[in-house]
């Protein structure tokens, strides 16, 4: 069980809060300072691995013992020239691959096992309010099909920067959104085929470094899992997902099977459990997390248990737990609580309170379905 955080001084939530946590053993991170593009730096992997499984002095005076794993990076961001396959922002797409490659290197020296990444064009993740009100008092994301159908990119992007309290939204970083008009020319004409086809270029080049460095790179499914403004999405629906797995052999190569983003398509919701089923041995990595749906094409995302939405992840553990699942799992989004929603405003999404509240219902759904008598062990 992992728990996604985002840096000391980047996040309100601390490591000490993540020990605390019943069943947490690893911190989910990234070095969210890096631009998709860059090379990371062998002493900035070191020291933010020493930070995440070290205890300070502090911290042992006080009787801790308990320490956590860095072995689950996310993300490592794909500049978009890999995506587009030519040169854009300023960088070509084989000197953005040779700096990926270089990253994962290092990354595999400092022990760690999978990163994440995505392959969506211009924007990684997309909602229209980032503290919608629920029937509870508690605020979450949310997504509005009209809004999205009348707006423009730019609007968007203005109306994330004033929801963001001025924490950095991954995905939403000012460097990135500073290129955004020649990004948007530059995906003029672009196609789902051409996508596959430079998606392959850049696994046949990265996946001989994972198998040397023994990482899993684990693709995250378009979130939502449909086209937006008109650029081409292919990490959306289950053939995708078979497609993308084709396009390279290795077992190095597979998911970050996130249930939420697929299950943001109201036709795949029902398919969650089963999709684990399908890809069970390509899944590196998996977010667990539910959301309701709307008959109007919104939705909004709830609290993890599974009656709190249409999202099954009573069954998805119970897949996972069937199979015998032994990769990594975190809770995904969770809603704003309590003082979250008034003094202690966190990055959207990513309180303490839900996603602790949710890794317990995760992790109860697991036990029981995994459970076996003392008298029959």
């Amino acid at each position: 069980m992992g728990f996604r955080w985002y840096g000391e001084g980047n996040d309100t939530v601390t490591l000490d809060h993540v020990r605390q946590i019943p069943g947490v053993e690893t911190v989910v991170w990234s070095l969210h300072h890096k631009q998709a593009g860059e090379v990371w730096e062998q002493e900035e992997i070191d020291a933010e691995v020493a930070r995440i499984t070290g205890l300070s002095g502090e911290a042992r005076a006080r009787g801790v013992t308990r320490t956590l794993d860095a072995e689950v990076v996310e993300s490592v961001n794909v500049h978009e020239s890999i995506k587009l396959g030519r040169t854009v922002l300023g960088l070509s797409r084989d000197e953005a691959i040779e700096n990926y490659v270089t990253t994962i290197r290092r990354l595999g020296r400092a022990g760690v096992k999978v990163v994440c990444y995505n392959f969506m064009p211009v924007f990684d993740w997309l909602r229209t309010d980032l503290w919608h009100p629920l029937p509870d008092g508690s605020t979450a994301l949310f997504f509005e099909k009209a809004v999205v159908d009348e707006m423009t990119p730019e609007g968007l992007i203005a109306d994330m920067e004033a929801g963001s309290h001025g924490l950095t939204l991954p995905g939403w970083e000012p460097e990135r959104l500073a290129g955004f008009t020649e990004l948007n020319a530059a995906y003029e004409g672009v196609t789902h085929e051409d996508m596959y086809t430079n998606y392959r270029y850049f696994l046949d080049a990265v996946i001989p470094a994972c198998e040397e460095a023994g990482i899993a790179l684990g693709v995250h499914p378009d979130d939502p899992p449909f086209d937006v403004f008109g650029w081409p999405r292919v990490v959306s629906t289950p053939d995708d997902l078979q497609r993308v797995l084709d396009l390279h052999p290795s077992p190095n190569h597979g998911l970050t099977l996130c249930l939420g983003s697929f299950s943001a398509n109201p036709a795949q919701a029902p398919l969650a459990a089963d999709t684990v089923r399908r890809f069970m041995d390509r899944i590196h990595f998996t977010h667990v997390r539910n959301i309701k749906h709307f008959p109007n094409g919104d939705f909004t995302e709830v609290a993890h248990r599974a009656c709190e939405g249409d999202v099954d992840t009573t069954g998805i553990m119970k897949a996972y737990a069937e199979a015998g699942y032994t990769g990594y799992v975190r809770p995904d989004h969770g809603r704003h609580l309590w003082d979250e929603n008034t003094t202690n405003r966190p990055r959207p999404g990513y309180g303490l309170y839900d996603r602790a509240m949710g890794i317990q219902y995760l992790l109860g759904a697991w036990d029981a379905f995994r459970y076996t008598a003392p008298a029959d062990r």
